[in-house]
């Protein structure tokens, strides 16, 4: 009897060992709508729909989770071989559940996020607009995917973007640039990621801090502040020089316009690992047309 006794309690032991390592496995992460999402382990099959998250989950090490990504996310190349379900956006809802995901990452802004969460599906939104946005959501999905690094590596952009900024001429520093983001006047305001990262290079932004990160910039706006150097991407470059005004700018006039290719443009606006090869892109373009 001695030993029966011995053995339930030890059987007991164990159940609760077990239980309390199930409970520990949990994992709750709060996501920039300030929700939190509770998941008994961390997600196996993952659905993303924001390129810079696609791109930061691989960068974890984590692509093999991935089952499924919208039609702008093509970078790392292995990811353009996964299903595809719409943009970001407005996300094709049907072809995501029927992926069966553990979670979805989002952007904030999705119009697929609350019909997901109605249809039971865990949603985690996320929405970098600055580099400290960045850096939290690299540790946010390195806490989902239990991946203990994830700060080094985001120590290591850190470093590459202060090693791309210290190689620049001093004469950068007097630049006035305007970057515009996306057709329709969107222009990278100081607080965005892409405005921290000008600053970082040393040169200043046209776009006025109280305007917000990503503000949409009447063409008068930028006559009048007569920038230095402009950069754009290839899809919104044409018929640049025939808004009203613009062919006076200095930039246009002295041919100081640096125009990206379309992956080039990639890399500049998403804000994740590739912050670093972004800042080398952004430094070529002010030392061959900026400095003189």
């Amino acid at each position: 009897m001695k030993y029966l006794g011995a053995w339930r309690w030890l059987c007991a032991a164990g159940l609760l060992a077990s239980a309390g390592a199930l409970h520990a496995a949990e994992i709750s992460i709060t996501d920039d709508r300030g929700v939190t999402v509770s998941l008994p382990q961390s997600p196996q099959r993952i659905v993303s729909v924001l390129p810079s998250l696609t791109e930061t989950v691989c960068e974890l090490g984590q692509c093999h989770r991935l089952v499924g990504v919208d039609r702008y996310s093509n970078y790392p190349a292995m990811v353009r071989k996964l299903p595809q379900v719409g943009g970001g956006i407005d996300p094709n809802i049907e072809a995501i559940v029927a992926l069966k995901p553990d979670v979805v990452l989002m952007a904030t802004s999705s119009r697929g996020v609350q019909r997901l969460e109605s249809l039971g599906v865990k949603v985690l939104a996320m929405e970098p607009r600055s580099s400290t946005d960045a850096q939290r959501v690299m540790g946010k999905l390195g806490q989902l995917l239990e991946v203990p690094d994830a700060q080094r590596i985001w120590r290591a952009i850190d470093a590459g973007v202060s090693a791309v900024a210290q190689s620049l001429p001093p004469g950068a520093r007097s630049l006035r640039v305007y970057y515009e983001v996306s057709s329709g006047g969107y222009a990278a305001g100081t607080h965005s990621f892409i405005g921290e990262m000008m600053t970082r290079l040393g040169v200043q932004n046209i776009v006025e801090p109280s305007l917000g990160p990503f503000p949409r910039v009447n063409p008068e706006y930028v006559v009048r502040a007569n920038p230095d150097l402009i950069m754009v991407g290839s899809r919104n470059v044409q018929g640049l020089e025939l808004r009203p005004g613009w062919r006076g700018i200095r930039a246009l006039r002295e041919q100081r316009l640096c125009v990206f290719t379309a992956d080039e443009s990639d890399v500049l606006v998403r804000p994740g690992p590739r912050m670093a090869e972004a800042a080398r892109l952004m430094a070529r373009c002010i030392t061959e047309k900026g400095v003189r």
